[in-house]
């Protein structure tokens, strides 16, 4: 009938029942006549053991090496699939990402994907198997294994869906599909039918964990059909794509990220220059900034405040006192206990006073905001961490109820 790529996270195969329960879901798929292409991650807190097995032996491996060794947790994945696969009774292959054909940038830890070389692939769905390929790694022009950073697996997935030219990718987590909030927080939060690549990006930069940004980012690029599907209970999940259905829903979904730190940079000269010599110096060190404010000059002073991620902050503070004086500021100050909570609606561009219904929900439960951005389809707030599941839940009661 179709070509379908599916993937598999970590809790999706993290012991023998859950693998045979993947093998299942794939052999249901093989069986209805579709070629079919599997996705898998490494098992359960595989990575993070293996991390934790170089840290006894080594505080400061090279990256390389590290690649070399997180590599091998999808390995294990993919032979032990098959083996269920096989089991079954089903004709099935297992593939590295280098046998897959994937090409990556030279950098180690957070390669980028090139391209992929499909021959091999091809070859194997013509003999009508399974192939299950290890995601989240590719080979770069050394020859070296490369790993491919945070929610590498989705983006396997997706690369290799546009590359194949697949009907369908499907992305099996263990929730069943993406909601207006996370459930866990938001107890009255409604599962989506469907949402926009645009929509989807949005909530996956600002905190949604459900897919990791690259890969629909990929998906949109390439016109790729995801759908996001419970590997635990046979129901439709939600689809992702270009155009939704027309809604009344103004807001698709409430995100929060805890991993965030405000830095200030206090008593600044107001003068031309300023706000370049300081992004100039996140830039160098390769600093990601989300929200900037900055305070209008008064007595020849100003203030500029922005956002970093958490695990970068104390990297941004170095680079800054040294530089006090060439930026002639009193001095930095840091905030590491803040959250930011966003809503993310295609629906906003065309209705105005959405930013003042959002602060609104935020006023009548007493929550301070430290720092606002905006774009056309989202509103971002940064408040302390202590109130942001309040802050969602209030947000969520006021747009979706």
């Amino acid at each position: 009938m179709g070509l379908i790529v599916q993937k598999f996270g970590g809790t999706s195969v993290k012991d023998a029942e859950r693998i045979f329960n993947v093998a299942k879901i794939v052999t249901d798929t093989y069986s209805a006549g579709n070629d079919v292409v599997v996705v898998v991650s490494a098992q359960g807190d595989t990575t993070d053991d293996l991390i934790a097995k170089a840290a006894e032996i080594n505080a400061n491996p090279s990256k390389r090496e590290m690649d070399v060794l997180l590599s091998t947790g999808e390995q294990i994945s993919i032979s032990l699939l098959a083996m269920a696969i096989e089991k079954l009774g089903f004709p099935v292959i297992s593939l590295t990402g280098r046998q897959a054909g994937f090409v990556t940038q030279t950098n180690y830890g957070n390669a980028r994907i090139k391209s992929i070389d499909s021959h091999r692939l091809h070859r194997e769905l013509d003999k009508h198997r399974i192939v299950v390929v290890a995601g989240f790694q590719g080979l770069n022009r050394f020859d070296d294994i490369t790993t491919l950073g945070r929610g590498g697996s989705d983006t396997s997935a997706v690369a290799l869906a546009a590359e194949l030219g697949a009907d369908l990718c499907q992305i099996y987590t263990d929730v069943d599909g993406i909601y207006t909030a996370d459930p866990r927080i938001v107890k009255n939060a409604i599962k989506l039918d469907e949402i926009s690549f645009d929509e989807m990006l949005e909530l996956a930069s600002l905190g949604a964990q459900v897919l990791h940004n690259r890969s629909v980012e990929m998906a949109k690029k390439y016109g790729v059909n995801m759908e996001v599907v419970s590997s635990l209970e046979r129901k439709p999940g939600t689809k992702v794509k270009e155009v939704v259905k027309m809604e009344k829903m103004l807001v698709r979904g409430v995100a929060r990220d805890d991993n965030v730190a405000r830095v200030a940079v206090i008593g600044l000269p107001d003068e031309p220059g300023i706000a370049f010599k300081i992004f100039t110096l996140m830039a160098k060190k390769n600093i990601n900034v989300d929200i900037i404010l900055q305070s209008i000059g008064r007595h020849n002073t100003k203030d500029i405040s922005f956002t970093v991620p958490l695990d970068q902050v104390d990297t941004a503070k170095e680079a800054l006192e040294s530089q006090l004086d060439v930026l002639k500021a009193e001095k930095i100050e840091i905030a590491d206990n803040v959250s930011k909570v966003s809503i993310v609606g295609a629906g906003m561009q065309s209705n105005p006073g959405v930013a003042a219904k959002m602060f609104e929900a935020l006023y009548e439960n007493h929550i301070n905001i430290h720092m606002i951005s905006t774009s056309e389809i989202k509103i971002s707030v940064l408040i302390d961490r202590k109130n942001s599941e309040k802050a969602m839940n209030a947000i969520h009661d006021a747009f979706i109820g």
